[in-house]
């Protein structure tokens, strides 16, 4: 079968399609051949390098990809509640021998495994997973009560796009930073307030402490502002990080950091965020659709910045 490969790292032109065996269907797993799958920022660190110690053990070439949508061709023995030709999302954990999402055939686990609810295309569905797993974690992780404000940082982007809708599902009041073109957007997400965005972290953070003097109750840092991303949060509230970084222990603040593949539930989270988009309160954002052999570009694209969406590979 055919699969994105990332023989050395480097640049996007490193990528190319290679061919790998086709996974065999294993216990508790289903293989799914792959209609389309996402292109995250996981990937372009994969291919940069910078997730080299994740890798450790494997062989190149390696497969990227965090989540995908197809039809399941077999089901493994243990598995009851998947048949041969549903339609499915999955999210995918690349960091395995086995390899990403990015590949005709996938072989996942069913309890990273949901039917795509009727109505939703086939598609699109596969920009949903890892970035609606990691808002569903964030939020979790936030613990907010109904008419707690919260704050997501990079909010016109896929990730923080879900947070905004799930924040706003939950009942949450939600500050959303973005540039001027993007309130529109932010407002129709469900931002209460679009904060502007600075030229740096600590003129963004500035502007969030502007629409709430005391500080938020809650920050979902999608964006990666960092350090900054304290002085928006009030005493004793809670910061969640969607990317690795260290913080200082500061005025009681709880930081967390949500990493997808210790979501705790995905199976119980992928069926409720199926279900919400197929109501609408959860919105499919695709950026556009390419075909596999145009893997180099998505990542381009994406390095470049300014994607509102996410970019989907066909396959």
């Amino acid at each position: 079968m055919q699969a994105i490969g990332i023989p050395a790292y480097g640049a996007p032109d490193v990528l190319a399609l290679v061919e790998r065996p086709r996974p065999s269907t294993e216990p508790d797993h289903v293989l799914i051949r792959v209609a389309a799958a996402a292109v995250n920022p996981t990937d372009l660190m994969l291919r940069a390098g910078e997730l080299d110690a994740y890798m450790t053990g494997f062989e190149p070439p390696f497969t990227p990809g965090m989540d995908a949508s197809g039809e399941v061709v077999e089901a493994g023995p243990g598995v009851s509640d998947l048949a041969p030709g549903d339609h499915v999302m999955a999210f995918v954990n690349p960091f395995t021998g086995r390899g990403g999402a990015q590949a005709e055939y996938i072989s996942v686990p069913a309890d990273q495994v949901v039917r795509i609810p009727d109505g939703l295309p086939l598609a699109e569905s596969a920009g949903l997973p890892m970035n609606g797993l990691t808002a569903h974690q964030a939020l979790g992780m936030a613990a907010l009560p109904p008419g707690a404000t919260v704050a997501v940082t990079g909010a016109a982007g896929a990730l923080g796009g879900y947070a905004v809708e799930l924040a706003r599902h939950q009942g949450l009041r939600v500050l959303a930073d973005g540039r001027e073109a993007d309130r529109e957007l932010l407002v129709r997400l469900g931002a209460d307030v679009v904060v502007p965005r600075g030229a740096t972290a600590e003129e963004t953070v500035a502007a969030y402490r502007a629409a709430a003097p005391a500080g938020v109750d809650a920050l979902i840092d999608a964006a990666v502002l960092g350090e900054p991303a304290l002085g928006a949060v009030r005493d004793g509230g809670v910061l969640v990080t969607c990317r690795p970084y260290e913080l200082p222990a500061t005025r009681g603040i709880t930081v967390h950091q949500a990493f997808v593949i210790a979501h705790p539930d995905k199976k119980a989270a992928l069926t409720e965020l199926a279900a919400l988009a197929a109501g609408g309160a959860v919105t499919l954002r695709t950026a556009g659709l390419l075909p596999a052999a145009e893997a180099a570009r998505a990542h381009a694209r994406l390095e470049d910045g300014g994607v509102r969406g996410r970019l989907i590979l066909t396959f």
